[in-house]
């Protein structure tokens, strides 16, 4: 059974750093992308970032410059470096992790909250 155990999230400053982790395990089949998603009150899940095996990346436009996001492959380990919060950035935070052949998965989703 797979899981996704997410940490990091919490409260935040504007202009201040947060780190956001996510390890999945459970599964025998290689991970081919993972990545963070965002849902802020009142708003859409939206993709803040995803990274593929090979370590290709792609953004949001609203946090292109500010997040980065990185993986170890060795464990099965996503993560999410947010500088420059902004309180816009408040949301629950989900990590999502494509398996070759099972599918996709989420975890719990983390609270990043950001005042000003």
């Amino acid at each position: 059974q797979v899981q996704l155990v997410e940490s990091g999230g919490g409260l935040g400053q504007a202009g201040g750093s947060l780190r956001l982790s996510c390890a999945a395990s459970g599964s025998i089949f290689s991970i081919v992308t993972m990545g963070w998603y965002r849902q802020a009150p009142g708003k859409q899940r939206e993709l803040v970032a995803r990274i593929t095996r090979g370590g290709d990346t792609n953004y949001v436009d609203s946090v292109k410059g500010r997040f980065t996001i990185s993986r170890d492959n060795a464990k099965n380990t996503v993560y999410l470096q947010m500088n420059s919060l902004q309180p816009d950035d408040t949301a629950v935070y989900y990590c999502n992790v494509d398996y070759y052949r099972t599918g996709s998965y989420w975890g719990q989703g983390t609270q990043v909250t950001v005042s000003s």
